[in-house]
């Protein structure tokens, strides 16, 4: 077991996503912290996993109390952690920026980019006493302009500069942070998509929404982010860390063969793209 007698706190845990990096952390015999907003949903995957491996807590990552209790409640649980999953999520206002309530555009901001700084900012105690520590942050949205999602975009852009950035300060004390892009997993996120219907959400991902619900249409499993998440929490990964990667598009499983020339380069980062790049002199 690839993770065996490690530690792992997870939020966002209520979610598809997030319950599923669960189960395989489990699995892979870690012991897990799971967090998110409802403890009725908790306990209820905490009888569902029937593990003595897990544990629940309710906290809203969009509130720094309720990170700061949960970071407690770890720190009672256990002497240190060796993993964060920063899992927790929502897309927010969904609309074109004319469209958009400017003050729930800002709900995305708050869960996305503070909730994820949150959790990791006040789990840095506990994660310097872990063995070769990892945080895993989550990106999302493409990697193209997402229309009628700006709030979501905005967020998750800002989590990879904020993952890339904390790596460079986080690399002398010897913990990773790394962040993945999921794909479009059939979630709540898809839920709420629906609900803000075609003229907010736009109708070509109004429709894909509807044909994911009814099974006909292109999922991604969160199975994918899962494994992903295994493999960057354990030894394998070591030495990579400020990196983004896909679940979906990149071949992760021969990174562990390239990490000193990926640190060395700009791959799996996002970049400007200057003229000289693309064979100009201008």
């Amino acid at each position: 077991m690839r993770l065996k007698g490690k530690r792992a706190i997870i939020t966002g845990g209520t979610g598809m996503i997030g319950r599923t990096i669960a189960d395989f952390f489990i699995r892979e015999g870690c012991h897990v912290l799971l967090s998110g907003r409802s403890i009725e949903k908790l306990n209820s995957i905490k009888k569902e996993f029937n593990s003595s491996l897990l544990e629940v807590f309710p906290a809203d990552v969009s509130e720094i109390k309720d990170v700061q209790k949960l970071i407690q409640e770890a720190g009672r649980i256990f002497p240190a952690i060796d993993s964060l999953v920063t899992a927790a999520g929502v897309y927010g206002e969904i609309g074109s920026l004319e469209q958009c309530d400017a003050e729930r555009w800002f709900d995305a901001i708050k869960t996305n980019l503070l909730g994820t700084m949150y959790s990791v900012k006040l789990a840095l105690p506990l994660l310097k006493q872990g063995v070769h520590p990892k945080i895993i942050t989550f990106a999302g949205g493409g990697e193209c302009p997402l229309e009628n999602f700006s709030a979501y975009a905005s967020s998750k852009g800002a989590v990879l500069r904020f993952t890339e950035t904390v790596a460079h300060e986080l690399k002398n004390v010897g913990i990773s942070i790394n962040a993945i892009s999921p794909g479009l997993v059939n979630s709540g996120f898809v839920e709420n998509l629906i609900k803000a219907g075609s003229d907010r959400a736009g109708r070509q991902k109004y429709e894909e929404a509807l044909q994911q619900v009814a099974g006909t249409g292109s999922v991604v499993s969160p199975e994918k982010a899962a494994a992903l998440a295994v493999f960057l929490a354990s030894e394998e990964s070591n030495g990579l860390t400020g990196k983004n990667i896909s679940a979906v598009w990149d071949n992760w499983q021969e990174i562990p063969k390239h990490i000193k020339e990926i640190q060395n380069s700009d791959i799996y980062n996002w970049r400007r793209v200057k003229p000289k790049d693309r064979g100009y002199d201008w």
